[in-house]
This record gives C-alpha cells, sequence and structure tokens, in this order.
C-alpha cells in the first residue's frame, strides 16, 4: 500500500474522530452524566441521582470544573420529568428538620427531599396549572409554596409543604388552591417579617401596568389582595424587608426594592393602600435591570443586569448600590467577574454573594471587604461546561439557605445540582 493511500485512510479516520467528538459535546445530558440510581430490589425508584459524592479533585467534579465545591448529586431532567429547568427555592420542615429543594421546571414544580443529600428523593410533582412554560418562579412562606408563572391563566398555586411529611413517592400532587386574581406573573417575592407577598412581573395592561401587586399573607385561610404599586413601572423581581439598615429615617418601615428594567426603585410599602416612592437610580450602561439582593447590614444591594453582557461585551457585571441613605443612593462600585457569562440571581448569606450566572455556573464571592469595594471570588461550581459566553444556558438559580450548607442549583439545560464547600 503506498504513502498516499495510507495518508487518505489516515485523514479519513481523523474526520471521523472529530465528527464523533463534536457529537458528543453537543449533547447535554451524556450518559456519563445522566443514569439514574436503581434500587437494590431493582424496581423503580424516586431515589434518584444522575452523579452523586463527586469531591471537586484538580478542578473538576466528574465533568463538571469547579473550585471548592464538591457535587453531592445531580439529577438531570428525565428523572424530574421535565424539559426545562427554572427558578428553585427551599423548604425546611420546622417539625422534622428535613431539607427539601422545589424546583420549577417547565410542566410544574418539583418536590425533592434532599435530608440525605447523596441520595435525593422526589417526593412528588406538582402540575403546571394550565400550559407549559420556561418561567416558573417559587416562594415560601408559613410551610406553604407559592408558585407564579407566566403560562396563560396560570394565577398562583398555593400548596402546604407539610403533605410532603407523609407523602409516598412518588406523588402527583393537586395545589391546595389557586388565586386566580392575577392571571400570569414572572415572580413573586415574600418579606417573611410582615406576612405579605409581593407579586411581580404582571401582565403590563393590568391596573398597576405591571407594577407590583400586594398580597396579606397573614391568614392563610383568607389570602386578600390589598393593593398595588404603578408608579414605579413594570418591575421585574423584588426584594421586600422590614428595613433596620443605616438610614435611621426608615427604620422599621416596610421597604420595596424592585429591579425595574432600567433601574433601582425604593418604595416604601409599610402602608399598603398609601405607598410612597422613595427615591430610584439609574446606572450606565442599562441594558435590563434584573434582580438583586441587599447584604446582611442593608447597606449595599447588589444588583443584576441581565443583558449588558450580551449587548456590550465584557466580563460578568454586578453593580454594587450604596443605601446608606435610601433617598440619594449611589454606585459604590461595579464589581466584574472572572467570565463573559450572563447573570441571574444573585442571594447573600453572611459574608458571602452566591450569583447564578447562567453559563458559568454558580459563583460564591466573598464580600467581607465591601466598604473598601473588595470582592473576592472564592469558589464556583460549573453545571454548564461547553463554555462560557452569553447564552441562556445553564443555572437559573442558587439557593444558598439551607441550615446543612447544601447549596441547591437550578440548571435549564440540566435539571438539579446539590453542592457543598469542600472540607
Amino acid at each position: 500500500m503506498n504513502s498516499k493511500i495510507l495518508n487518505s485512510i489516515l485523514i479519513l479516520i481523523l474526520l471521523f474522530l472529530s465528527c464523533q467528538k463534536e457529537s458528543i459535546s453537543k449533547n447535554d445530558d451524556a450518559p456519563s452524566d445522566t443514569s439514574t440510581e436503581q434500587n437494590p430490589s431493582g424496581n423503580n425508584t424516586s431515589v434518584l441521582s444522575s452523579v452523586f459524592d463527586l469531591p471537586c479533585v484538580n478542578g473538576f467534579a466528574g465533568t463538571f470544573p469547579c473550585k471548592g465545591y464538591d457535587l453531592l448529586a445531580h439529577i438531570n431532567l428525565p428523572s424530574l420529568e421535565g424539559n426545562e429547568g427554572s427558578d428553585s427555592w427551599g423548604w425546611t420542615d420546622p417539625k422534622t428538620q428535613k431539607e427539601y429543594v422545589l424546583m420549577g421546571l417547565d410542566n410544574g414544580t418539583a418536590f425533592v427531599d434532599i435530608s440525605e443529600p447523596t441520595k435525593p428523593i422526589l417526593i412528588g410533582k406538582l402540575p403546571t396549572a394550565t400550559e407549559e412554560s420556561p418561567w416558573r418562579d417559587i416562594k415560601v412562606y408559613n410551610n406553604h409554596a407559592f408558585i407564579v408563572s407566566e403560562a396563560s391563566d396560570h394565577g398562583i398555586q398555593v400548596f402546604a409543604l407539610t403533605r410532603l411529611r407523609e407523602a409516598q413517592p412518588k406523588q402527583n400532587f393537586t395545589a391546595d388552591r389557586v388565586l386566580k386574581t392575577i392571571p400570569t406573573a414572572h415572580n413573586m417575592v415574600i418579606n417573611p417579617d410582615s406576612g405579605y407577598g409581593y407579586v411581580v412581573g404582571t401582565d403590563r395592561g393590568n391596573k398597576y401596568m405591571g407594577g407590583t401587586h400586594f398580597l396579606d399573607l397573614n391568614d392563610l385561610q383568607s389570602i386578600r389582595f390589598v393593593g398595588g404599586y404603578a408608579e414605579g413601572g413594570y418591575s421585574h423581581d423584588a426584594q421586600v424587608v422590614n428595613y433596620k439598615g443605616p438610614d435611621q429615617d426608615h427604620t422599621g418601615k416596610e421597604i420595596f426594592l424592585g429591579a425595574n428594567e432600567s433601574r433601582l426603585v425604593i418604595v416604601d410599602v409599610t402602608d399598603k393602600e398609601n405607598p410612597k416612592a422613595i427615591s430610584e437610580i439609574n446606572y450606565q450602561n442599562s441594558h435590563y435591570t434584573h434582580q438583586g439582593w441587599f447584604d446582611k447590614n442593608q447597606r449595599f444591594f447588589f444588583l443584576g443586569d441581565e443583558l449588558d453582557e450580551l449587548k456590550i461585551g465584557g466580563k460578568t457585571r454586578t453593580l454594587v448600590i450604596d443605601l446608606r441613605d435610601l433617598d440619594q443612593p449611589i454606585l459604590h462600585h461595579a464589581y466584574y467577574g472572572p467570565t463573559n457569562a450572563i447573570d441571574h440571581n444573585g442571594y447573600v448569606k453572611d459574608d458571602l454573594f452566591y450569583l447564578a450566572n447562567y453559563s458559568a455556573g454558580v459563583r460564591i464571592i466573598s464580600i467581607g471587604g465591601l466598604e473598601n469595594k473588595n470582592m473576592t471570588e472564592i469558589g464556583f461550581f460549573d453545571t454548564f461546561p461547553e463554555h462560557n459566553s452569553t447564552t441562556f444556558n445553564g443555572a437559573w438559580n442558587v439557593y444558598p439557605f439551607f441550615e446543612s450548607g447544601v447549596i441547591a442549583i437550578s440548571d435549564i439545560n440540566r435539571g438539579l445540582f446539590l453542592i457543598k464547600k469542600s472540607e
């Protein structure tokens, strides 16, 4: 066989291998991270894990890039009987101390027992109230889940989480009630200290023009809509707190901080019949003011813009707003992460900022030196290893508030991840 023939055969082999590699890389649910654990008896089981108990070693937990955080479990979307992941929240049973993840999916909400985090159990699902939607958000108050969606005529599903105590996997749940006063919503935020819910991302054509609607949750047998706020325009997301920060003029008041597409809007909502605007702040290169969260002292507010990386490029940007004076908010500084990925939802626990960073996974950032504009990434877990570019793939939400230290990540493409800081 002459050298020309050998060279031709070699080229064909290389082309074949290259195509095979490309095909595998495009498969988000490759077999290496989507096998489902089976019951030793061989029967069907709701003990679910695509991958479990993988320490972060040399920058990887299995196939997932990481730094300082181990993978406890990964439940893929087929195991959750969904096609896309969205928001997530957590609940700890005050009676049993068991921890549960409430995972939003395109077709409903999954309830996952993570009391043994390397052996999570799918207790059951609550189907969507109407049609499927990629947007489904969940919050918890007084042992009840409140679930909203942008699905047509969905309303607010109310589900008593104490039902999970005695439920045998896997259940097909129904809602305890569905509140139809607001047909669709992007999110609902709850102030646990006041017992009020704030429904945001509603229809721009309604009475409050897409602004927040107030919901009195103090008597769950008689939930009431008690007003709203329209003057700030459409609110995409928000945080509401009983204020205890440094501005003594507003101490004890209930303060709404709304991510209103192009700016942060601050409103005194203590009197639900007469909410009062306090201030608002714009910033340079505003493309879509998306979501934000206070630090533990209610001095600094972390604000994300969902479209700035996509529209103008650059590294992931988080704006830090100084709210020492609520009437005169100022930009303290802008923190830039190490990748070009789009930022989504971010939360603060103690001196750490946890950022769901879409294709860059979840980033954990130390904010102990915030007064001096010092923010340092101390760890990460990348649920979408394909790339860190400006696409709407990967980590939608992170829930870092479990007392156990388990951190839940809901991923659009791959489902639920449970991680924990490496020992």
